[in-house]
């Protein structure tokens, strides 16, 4: 056990505290004591109520539970289910047409279009490459990657085919995005031309930013009839910096870790050194892009996602020896963080308008989200900000929120500043509040499902209804598989066509492929030709994906059951035995795939649900799992911190996979983290 100190009636790691003062709170120039009691305070206000929502989750589902066992094997008509879940207060009224109120939101979030990276706190390098991605070289991002249509490069240095069929695809994408470039580049003028410096030229096309840089001792700008050197795109406008699904937090000192980081990426000063190419190479964060009078942003505006309700920590106590909540645990310390900002204590400054940007995940339904909103009022009052310095995402992820989007953004209407659809918890909440119901479709027939259509498309819809558009994100979700850009390249297009103003994306690499997509939509002209459009109605998006008469075949089953065990013992191990919590994980086929735990609550769930309904037995599940766990001790046999799955049933990696599956309809609204927690503590020792 860590040493504790004891701060009015709290019980905090003691390392956790002396940080907390001594870099987060004395900097703010705030008294400690009158701190800590706030702190203890507020605690003790908002613990109870927590509890209480998470309660009536789990009272929900058991009614639901109940409702679909009364009526097993029987269709589902919809306006009885409806009716049904009015009744015990699953879906709430619709709120009176409203428009949110949201204010001081910086331009990359109300009135930019781009896309969004997502990156582990608890990895500084990635921390920083994901924060320097505002700017991205084309030409690096066609070279090394199957966006561009041409045979890969030749092994043994620089490839000047592959070269020079990079410089012809720039050319193209410059030729369709800001058409007179090349004329401005030799003394003519072009609409989209702002600013010229020795060596460059800075174009504006759809609100984001094209530099074309000429130097002719490049040796790419040598062999250019212009010189050109490379085209650097502004790429990640906005990033996303995880305490939640894509780390592996389970301790005080992990979260230490990750609020260290937290502050080291906001301060300004945060670095990392490492080993490249037989290098010792030391990272920082990019500074500004100056153009005489102009000077443009170097480094994406940050958000933090805190984790949701769920969870609690042993960072801190309760006096009677309970953990606290480890949301709010998170919402004091990152805004704490977030303010050293706004008191100009930072050596660039994230946000220019005196926000806090904060998203909040797996929140289910509005009353959460007004709980939320009451939580952020406190941690304002608590540090002397004005009201709504706060402001919140709204993670459209769990099927509750969805179902009453429009009652959620209102209980947050003056503080929000993102929704997005994440399709894959989705998926993961689907499974589980319906579990009772029957049976479920394939993993992989999900998305053509009807209930995903209706999700996808009352999110942007109720979005713009209430306002979104101009002072928040709509947002889509990430694309899995970072080696596939040129798949990337043809589908996600789809994102900004549909009215989503950022989406996620893997790399740095795949932000700057991305950020075409944005120049070749105009996605507010698509907002404005959506808004006043019908919102899809309920009845499709409570369509339950169930296989009722399916009848499938023993290789069916088995083909069905190894892709499930197969990713989520990939996921698995990774997180219980090296504390990796988002990594490139090889699926079934080999294809590596950036899995969280959204990922690992899909397969859990699915095999917990086929289990229940017959579908497959125990004995089948257990041999693809033995089975699985020699093709992912394979995968990753080049790994030296790797520990083997097979002969190690008893280790806690093998044994958190069993229990993810065989306790999966016991477990709160499906999540992975109460047992993925208790595993890696047991590992931690």
């Amino acid at each position: 056990m860590s040493d504790r100190v004891e701060k009015s009636g709290l019980q905090v790691d003691a390392a956790l505290a002396a940080f907390i003062e001594n870099e987060v709170v004395s900097p703010l120039g705030h008294d400690l004591g009158q701190f800590w009691a706030g702190f203890a305070a507020l605690v003790a206000r908002f613990e109870p109520v927590n509890r209480a929502l998470l309660a009536k989750r789990e009272d929900l589902q058991a009614q639901i539970d109940a409702w679909h066992t009364a009526r097993a094997g029987q269709p589902i008509d919809g306006g009885e289910y409806q009716a049904f879940l009015r009744e015990i207060g699953y879906l709430v009224p619709e709120p009176a047409p409203f428009q949110v109120g949201t204010q001081n939101v910086d331009p990359e979030i109300a009135t930019m279009a781009g896309p969004q990276l997502v990156v582990p706190v608890l990895n500084a390098r990635f921390l920083l490459n994901a924060a320097n991605a505002r700017w991205g070289s084309l030409y690096d991002a066609y070279y090394g990657t199957d966006a561009l249509d041409a045979p890969p490069a030749r092994p043994g240095g620089y490839d000047e085919d592959r070269g020079a069929a990079v410089i012809v695809a720039v050319r193209k994408f410059l030729d369709s995005a800001i058409p007179g470039w090349e004329a401005a580049l030799t003394g003519g003028s072009s609409e989209h031309l702002i600013a010229t410096k020795p060596g460059g030229y800075l174009f504006r096309h759809n609100g984001l930013h094209i530099e074309v840089v000429v130097d002719r001792d490049h040796p790419v700008g040598k062999t250019d009839p212009l010189g050109i050197a490379d085209v650097m795109l502004e790429s990640a406008l906005t990033t996303i910096c995880d305490l939640e699904d894509s780390i592996a937090a389970v301790d005080a000192e992990d979260k230490l870790g990750a609020y260290r980081n937290w502050l080291g990426v906001i301060r300004g000063d945060l670095a990392e050194t490492f080993e490249k190419g037989g290098r010792t190479m030391t990272r920082t964060l990019n500074g500004d892009r100056v153009w005489g009078d102009l000077t443009l942003p170097g480094r994406s505006l940050l958000f933090v996602r805190n984790v949701g309700h769920l969870m609690t920590n042993p960072a801190i106590l309760l006096a009677d020896g309970r953990e606290i909540p480890e949301g709010i645990m998170d919402a004091v310390i990152t805004s704490a963080i977030g303010a050293h900002d706004l008191a100009g204590l930072c050596k660039y400054g994230n946000g220019r308008h005196g926000s806090i940007y904060i998203v909040k995940p797996k929140q289910h339904g509005p009353e959460e989200c007004a709980f939320t909103n009451d939580l952020f009022d406190a941690v304002e009052d608590l540090f002397g900000l004005p009201r709504h310095t706060v402001k919140v995402g709204v993670m459209d992820e769990e099927r509750r929120t969805s179902a009453n989007l429009a009652a959620c953004i209102h209980a947050v209407k003056d503080r929000i500043v993102f929704i997005n659809t994440g399709f894959l918890d989705r998926t993961g909440d689907e499974i589980h509040t319906s579990m009772r119901a029957g049976a479920m479709i394939r993993k992989a027939d999900m998305k053509a499902s009807s209930w995903i259509a209706a999700y996808e498309a009352r999110n942007v819809q109720i979005g713009l209804a209430c306002g979104l558009s101009g002072k928040a994100q709509i947002g889509k979700g990430m694309w899995a598989a970072p080696d596939l850009m040129g798949e990337m390249m043809v589908q996600k297009i789809g994102h900004p066509k549909s009215g989503a103003n950022t989406a996620w994306v893997p790399s740095p690499t795949a932000a700057t492929l991305h950020a075409m997509h944005y120049h070749a939509v105009d996605v507010f002209a698509a907002q404005r030709e959506l808004a006043g459009k019908p919102t899809p109605s309920l009845e499709p998006l409570l369509t339950v994906p169930l296989a009722q008469g399916t009848n499938w075949s023993e290789e069916e089953v088995r083909a069905e059951l190894d892709n499930n065990a197969q990713g989520l013992l990939g996921y698995v191990v990774r997180w219980i035995d090296q504390g990796v919590g988002c990594s490139k994980v090889p699926d079934i086929n080999d294809i590596g795939l950036m899995e969280d735990r959204a990922t690992l609550r899909i397969s859990s769930q699915h095999m917990a649900n086929w289990l229940l309904h017959g579908v497959c037995t125990k004995e089948q599940v257990m041999d693809s799992l033995r089975r699985m766990a020699a093709k992912v001790d394979a995968q990753n046999a080049g790994d030296p911190l790797y520990e083997p799955l097979t002969g190690n049933e008893e280790a806690p990696a093998f044994r958190a996979a069993l229990d993810l599956v065989f306790k999966g309809v016991e477990q709160p609204s499906g999540y992975t983290e109460p047992l993925l927690h208790q595993w890696r503590r047991v590992k931690k020792g």
